[in-house]
């Protein structure tokens, strides 16, 4: 029984206290499923400058608003973690067959004020993907790398843009 399947079994039978707007095992699944497509979703700066310039594209950074005025990726468009319903991602990406790019905390060094690291295992782009997964999106693309912010091929823009040492 694979990992996944073994902890939707468990997370079923465990006796765990019913909440029909919670689902668990739902996640799980969706969460393997995505990360099966995830696989290939993974793109280098040139690839994620080139589909953002693909008719429809949207960037789309999840971190906090404040971190987002901090420096972000020019053009993109902030729709914070928490926020993210159904209902705010038609409003931001009425498209689900646009081209998404997204990228987090993670993907930046020397940069730790706008985009302070997580945990590799908590990385915003893991809860973005698995978010626009479930929510029907098929068309989503993953800054991959581990980027300098100094060496970067990104554009940024920000408040704090002008205080970034290039």
């Amino acid at each position: 029984m694979s990992p996944i399947l073994l902890a939707v079994v468990l997370a079923i039978s465990s006796g765990e206290i019913d909440n029909p707007n919670i689902d668990m095992p739902g996640y799980l699944r969706v969460a393997h499923e995505a990360a099966e497509y995830r696989q290939t979703r993974r793109v280098s700066e040139e690839e994620f400058l080139r589909i953002a310039c693909e008719p429809g594209a949207v960037i789309l950074d999840a971190r906090s608003s404040e971190k987002f005025r901090e420096l972000h990726v020019r053009g993109a468009v902030n729709l914070s973690f928490p926020d993210i319903t159904a209902a705010s991602l038609r409003a931001a990406i009425p498209d689900l067959d646009a081209p998404v790019l997204i990228y987090c905390n993670n993907n930046f060094r020397n940069a730790e004020g706008p985009f302070p690291g997580k945990a590799s295992s908590a990385s915003l782009n893991l809860s973005t993907f698995i978010a626009l997964y479930n929510y029907g999106y098929r068309n989503i693309y993953e800054l991959g790398p581990l980027v300098d912010i100094g060496t970067s091929k990104l554009p940024f823009e920000g408040n704090a843009a002008g205080t970034i040492v290039w």
